[in-house]
């Protein structure tokens, strides 16, 4: 099973989704307050099941939010990045070398994400 981790950072809080590997396969974006912070927690939680919108294709279809949105960054690597109901990022992705290595990530997050648990909180 996965797990939440929340950490205090100089700008504010953020959270790493971990696998039951320990490996981190999605990180926020920085919430100004712990509250906020876990309110995003529970906003990767609720959207976790959310389709997969393959930017890196000519014809990409355009879905509605909540969305995975797979695309390539400066550097060509595949990433992804979790947008909620209202269009606000609430997690990203690492860099991937393969698009399949990156939707595997996707398929982690809508695994670990329901069920997983704040397990630690480090000020």
């Amino acid at each position: 099973m996965g797990k939440f981790v929340i950490k205090a950072t100089k700008t504010g809080y953020v959270f790493n989704l971990k696998a039951s590997n320990g490996e981190v396969i999605l990180t926020s974006e920085v919430y100004s307050t712990a509250g906020s912070c876990k309110k995003g927690v529970e906003s990767v939680r609720s959207n976790a099941a959310a389709k997969v919108e393959d930017q890196t294709l000519e014809t990409a279809q355009t879905l509605t939010n909540p969305k995975f949105e797979v695309y390539t960054d400066k550097a060509g690597e595949f990433r992804f990045r979790l947008k909620a109901r209202n269009g606000e990022t609430v997690g990203s992705s690492e860099a991937y070398k393969s698009k399949g290595a990156c939707m595997n990530g996707i398929e982690s997050v809508k695994k670990n994400a329901p069920g997983a648990t704040i397990e630690k909180f480090e000020a």
